[in-house]
Protein backbone atom coordinates (compact mmCIF):
# COMPACT_ATOMS: atom_id res chain seq x y z
CA UNK A 1 0.00 0.00 0.00
CA UNK A 2 1.11 3.56 -0.76
CA UNK A 3 0.18 6.56 1.06
CA UNK A 4 0.66 10.54 1.00
CA UNK A 5 3.11 12.55 2.19
CA UNK A 6 0.06 14.15 4.45
CA UNK A 7 -0.65 10.81 5.89
CA UNK A 8 2.62 9.64 6.33
CA UNK A 9 2.67 12.74 8.26
CA UNK A 10 -0.43 12.48 10.25
CA UNK A 11 0.16 8.76 11.23
CA UNK A 12 3.95 9.69 12.14
CA UNK A 13 1.99 12.51 14.41
CA UNK A 14 -0.53 9.83 15.91
CA UNK A 15 2.44 7.61 16.77
CA UNK A 16 4.10 10.61 18.57
CA UNK A 17 1.66 11.45 20.82
CA UNK A 18 0.24 7.79 21.23
CA UNK A 19 3.57 6.83 22.42
CA UNK A 20 4.13 9.84 24.90
CA UNK A 21 0.58 8.93 26.86
CA UNK A 22 1.52 5.18 26.57
CA UNK A 23 4.18 5.90 28.53
CA UNK A 24 2.47 7.34 31.15
CA UNK A 25 -1.04 5.58 31.64
CA UNK A 26 -1.13 3.17 28.52
CA UNK A 27 -4.44 3.06 26.03
CA UNK A 28 -1.55 4.23 23.28
CA UNK A 29 -3.80 1.87 20.61
CA UNK A 30 -6.85 4.16 21.55
CA UNK A 31 -4.97 6.49 18.77
CA UNK A 32 -2.89 4.88 16.63
CA UNK A 33 -5.65 1.82 15.72
CA UNK A 34 -8.47 4.09 14.94
CA UNK A 35 -5.36 6.28 12.67
CA UNK A 36 -4.35 2.80 10.65
CA UNK A 37 -7.58 2.20 10.03
CA UNK A 38 -9.51 5.62 9.03
CA UNK A 39 -6.27 5.36 6.16
CA UNK A 40 -7.96 2.44 4.41
CA UNK A 41 -5.82 -0.62 6.30
CA UNK A 42 -7.85 -3.83 6.51
CA UNK A 43 -7.98 -4.47 10.39
CA UNK A 44 -5.72 -7.07 10.33
CA UNK A 45 -3.14 -5.45 9.01
CA UNK A 46 -3.92 -2.29 11.13
CA UNK A 47 -3.34 -4.37 14.45
CA UNK A 48 0.23 -6.47 12.90
CA UNK A 49 1.25 -2.67 11.87
CA UNK A 50 -0.24 -1.04 15.34
CA UNK A 51 2.19 -4.06 17.01
CA UNK A 52 4.94 -3.03 15.37
CA UNK A 53 5.25 0.78 16.12
CA UNK A 54 4.17 0.26 19.71
CA UNK A 55 7.18 -2.06 20.14
CA UNK A 56 8.94 1.47 19.45
CA UNK A 57 7.20 3.52 22.38
CA UNK A 58 7.25 0.55 25.24
CA UNK A 59 11.12 -0.02 24.14
CA UNK A 60 12.03 3.57 24.28
CA UNK A 61 10.48 4.10 27.76
CA UNK A 62 11.80 1.27 29.33
CA UNK A 63 14.90 2.13 28.27
CA UNK A 64 14.43 5.80 29.67
CA UNK A 65 13.10 4.16 33.28
CA UNK A 66 16.00 1.44 33.52
CA UNK A 67 18.72 4.18 32.83
CA UNK A 68 17.49 6.48 35.26
CA UNK A 69 17.51 3.92 37.54
CA UNK A 70 13.81 3.41 37.82
CA UNK A 71 13.36 -1.03 37.32
CA UNK A 72 15.50 -2.78 39.74
CA UNK A 73 17.28 -4.98 36.76
CA UNK A 74 18.47 -8.12 39.20
CA UNK A 75 14.60 -8.96 39.13
CA UNK A 76 14.11 -8.80 34.79
CA UNK A 77 15.02 -11.53 33.85
CA UNK A 78 12.42 -14.12 35.11
CA UNK A 79 10.05 -11.18 34.65
CA UNK A 80 10.21 -10.86 30.65
CA UNK A 81 10.23 -14.85 30.33
CA UNK A 82 7.77 -15.41 31.84
CA UNK A 83 5.30 -11.94 30.29
CA UNK A 84 6.49 -13.21 27.09
CA UNK A 85 5.42 -16.93 27.59
CA UNK A 86 2.17 -15.89 28.26
CA UNK A 87 2.04 -13.91 25.67
CA UNK A 88 2.52 -16.08 23.16
CA UNK A 89 0.20 -18.69 24.84
CA UNK A 90 -2.59 -16.00 25.11
CA UNK A 91 -2.18 -15.41 20.72
CA UNK A 92 -2.04 -18.93 20.12
CA UNK A 93 -5.04 -19.54 22.13
CA UNK A 94 -6.85 -16.35 20.48
CA UNK A 95 -6.76 -18.04 17.34
CA UNK A 96 -8.63 -21.44 18.94
CA UNK A 97 -11.48 -19.80 21.13
CA UNK A 98 -14.65 -17.78 20.85
CA UNK A 99 -13.41 -14.52 22.46
CA UNK A 100 -16.46 -12.88 22.19
CA UNK A 101 -18.03 -13.49 25.99
CA UNK A 102 -14.80 -12.09 27.33
CA UNK A 103 -14.82 -9.31 24.93
CA UNK A 104 -18.32 -8.07 26.33
CA UNK A 105 -17.65 -8.27 29.85
CA UNK A 106 -14.04 -6.32 29.32
CA UNK A 107 -15.18 -2.49 29.86
CA UNK A 108 -17.21 -3.49 33.20
CA UNK A 109 -13.75 -4.61 34.35
CA UNK A 110 -11.85 -2.04 33.52
CA UNK A 111 -14.47 0.08 34.68
CA UNK A 112 -14.10 -1.43 37.60
CA UNK A 113 -9.60 -0.98 37.39
CA UNK A 114 -10.24 2.79 36.75
CA UNK A 115 -12.39 3.00 40.02
CA UNK A 116 -9.93 1.63 42.14
CA UNK A 117 -7.12 3.54 40.63
CA UNK A 118 -9.48 6.57 41.35
CA UNK A 119 -10.51 6.18 44.74
CA UNK A 120 -7.80 3.76 46.45
CA UNK A 121 -5.26 5.08 48.71
CA UNK A 122 -2.50 2.61 47.93
CA UNK A 123 -1.88 4.11 44.41
CA UNK A 124 0.82 7.34 45.68
CA UNK A 125 4.25 8.00 45.37
CA UNK A 126 5.42 5.84 48.06
CA UNK A 127 6.38 2.52 48.29
CA UNK A 128 4.40 0.13 50.23
CA UNK A 129 4.82 -3.27 52.05
CA UNK A 130 6.07 -5.61 49.70
CA UNK A 131 2.87 -8.99 49.60
CA UNK A 132 4.74 -11.53 47.70
CA UNK A 133 7.87 -12.80 46.30
CA UNK A 134 9.49 -12.06 42.86
CA UNK A 135 9.17 -15.61 41.70
CA UNK A 136 5.63 -16.03 42.36
CA UNK A 137 4.75 -12.88 40.71
CA UNK A 138 6.60 -13.98 37.92
CA UNK A 139 4.18 -17.39 37.68
CA UNK A 140 0.90 -15.63 38.25
CA UNK A 141 1.02 -11.90 37.73
CA UNK A 142 3.56 -11.60 34.81
CA UNK A 143 2.60 -15.10 33.08
CA UNK A 144 -1.18 -14.02 33.56
CA UNK A 145 -1.08 -10.64 32.13
CA UNK A 146 1.17 -11.11 29.24
CA UNK A 147 -1.55 -14.03 28.34
CA UNK A 148 -4.29 -11.46 28.63
CA UNK A 149 -2.30 -9.44 26.55
CA UNK A 150 -1.78 -11.71 23.51
CA UNK A 151 -5.28 -12.79 23.88
CA UNK A 152 -7.71 -9.35 24.26
CA UNK A 153 -5.06 -6.65 25.02
CA UNK A 154 -6.87 -3.69 26.25
CA UNK A 155 -5.47 -1.72 29.27
CA UNK A 156 -2.78 -4.51 30.03
CA UNK A 157 -0.89 -1.84 31.16
CA UNK A 158 -2.71 -0.13 33.95
CA UNK A 159 -3.13 -4.37 34.90
CA UNK A 160 0.26 -4.49 35.13
CA UNK A 161 0.85 -1.27 36.87
CA UNK A 162 -2.25 -2.50 39.62
CA UNK A 163 -0.38 -5.69 40.23
CA UNK A 164 3.33 -4.02 40.75
CA UNK A 165 1.07 -1.93 43.53
CA UNK A 166 -0.50 -3.94 45.27
CA UNK A 167 1.67 -7.24 45.10
CA UNK A 168 5.30 -5.73 45.25
CA UNK A 169 4.23 -2.50 46.91
CA UNK A 170 5.68 -0.18 44.41
CA UNK A 171 5.03 3.34 43.86
CA UNK A 172 3.01 4.80 40.80
CA UNK A 173 6.11 5.94 39.00
CA UNK A 174 8.39 2.74 39.92
CA UNK A 175 5.37 0.31 38.86
CA UNK A 176 4.80 2.24 35.40
CA UNK A 177 8.40 1.91 34.81
CA UNK A 178 8.54 -1.80 35.44
CA UNK A 179 5.37 -2.05 33.47
CA UNK A 180 6.67 -0.67 30.47
CA UNK A 181 9.32 -3.40 30.46
CA UNK A 182 6.90 -6.14 30.85
CA UNK A 183 4.72 -4.33 27.94
CA UNK A 184 7.26 -4.24 25.36
CA UNK A 185 8.00 -8.01 26.09
CA UNK A 186 3.97 -8.59 25.52
CA UNK A 187 4.50 -6.04 22.58
CA UNK A 188 7.06 -8.41 20.70
CA UNK A 189 5.73 -11.93 21.58
CA UNK A 190 2.60 -10.83 19.67
CA UNK A 191 4.28 -9.47 16.95
CA UNK A 192 6.40 -12.10 16.31
CA UNK A 193 3.11 -14.02 15.15
CA UNK A 194 1.84 -10.99 13.46
CA UNK A 195 5.09 -11.39 11.07
CA UNK A 196 4.63 -15.05 10.82
CA UNK A 197 1.32 -14.06 9.79
CA UNK A 198 2.14 -11.74 6.87
CA UNK A 199 0.60 -9.04 8.51
CA UNK A 200 2.55 -6.12 9.08
CA UNK A 201 3.10 -2.62 6.66
CA UNK A 202 7.08 -2.57 7.47
CA UNK A 203 7.07 0.84 5.76
CA UNK A 204 4.75 2.77 7.48
CA UNK A 205 4.84 0.50 10.54
CA UNK A 206 8.70 1.70 10.95
CA UNK A 207 7.87 5.37 9.86
CA UNK A 208 5.34 5.27 13.46
CA UNK A 209 8.03 3.74 15.32
CA UNK A 210 10.22 6.33 15.04
CA UNK A 211 6.94 8.90 16.44
CA UNK A 212 6.40 5.84 18.80
CA UNK A 213 10.36 6.10 20.21
CA UNK A 214 9.97 9.41 20.61
CA UNK A 215 7.18 10.14 21.93
CA UNK A 216 7.97 7.12 24.60
CA UNK A 217 11.02 8.84 25.57
CA UNK A 218 9.14 12.23 26.34
CA UNK A 219 6.67 10.22 27.63
CA UNK A 220 8.61 8.34 30.77
CA UNK A 221 10.77 11.17 31.53
CA UNK A 222 7.26 13.86 32.53
CA UNK A 223 6.32 10.15 34.24
CA UNK A 224 9.26 11.05 36.53
CA UNK A 225 9.19 14.47 36.64
CA UNK A 226 5.48 14.53 37.70
CA UNK A 227 4.79 11.37 39.22
CA UNK A 228 1.24 10.45 40.62
CA UNK A 229 0.03 13.59 40.14
CA UNK A 230 0.07 13.37 36.15
CA UNK A 231 0.40 9.46 36.08
CA UNK A 232 -3.05 8.58 38.11
CA UNK A 233 -5.14 10.87 36.28
CA UNK A 234 -4.35 10.19 32.81
CA UNK A 235 -4.51 6.43 33.80
CA UNK A 236 -7.92 7.10 34.91
CA UNK A 237 -8.71 8.87 31.80
CA UNK A 238 -7.52 6.52 29.35
CA UNK A 239 -9.20 3.89 30.92
CA UNK A 240 -12.52 5.63 30.79
CA UNK A 241 -12.09 6.29 27.17
CA UNK A 242 -11.39 2.86 27.08
CA UNK A 243 -14.66 1.66 28.15
CA UNK A 244 -16.77 4.35 26.29
CA UNK A 245 -15.13 2.83 23.10
CA UNK A 246 -16.07 -0.74 23.66
CA UNK A 247 -19.17 -0.05 25.10
CA UNK A 248 -20.15 1.92 21.70
CA UNK A 249 -18.64 -0.86 19.91
CA UNK A 250 -21.02 -2.94 21.62
CA UNK A 251 -24.05 -1.02 20.73
CA UNK A 252 -24.76 0.24 24.19
CA UNK A 253 -25.34 3.70 23.03
CA UNK A 254 -27.16 2.75 19.94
Amino acid sequence: MEFSFDIIALLFIAAFVSGFIDAIAGGGGLITIPALLSVGIPPAMALGTNKLQACGGSFSAALYFIRHRQVEIKHLGKLIALTFVGAALGAITVQLIDISLLKSALPFLILILAIYFLFSPSISDQDSKQRISYTLFAFTAAIGIGFYDGLLGPATGSFFTLAFVLLLGFNLTKAVAHTKVLNFTSNFAALVFFILGGVVLWKIGLIMLVGQFIGGNLGAKMAITKGKQLIKPLIVTMSFLMVAKMLWEQGYFA
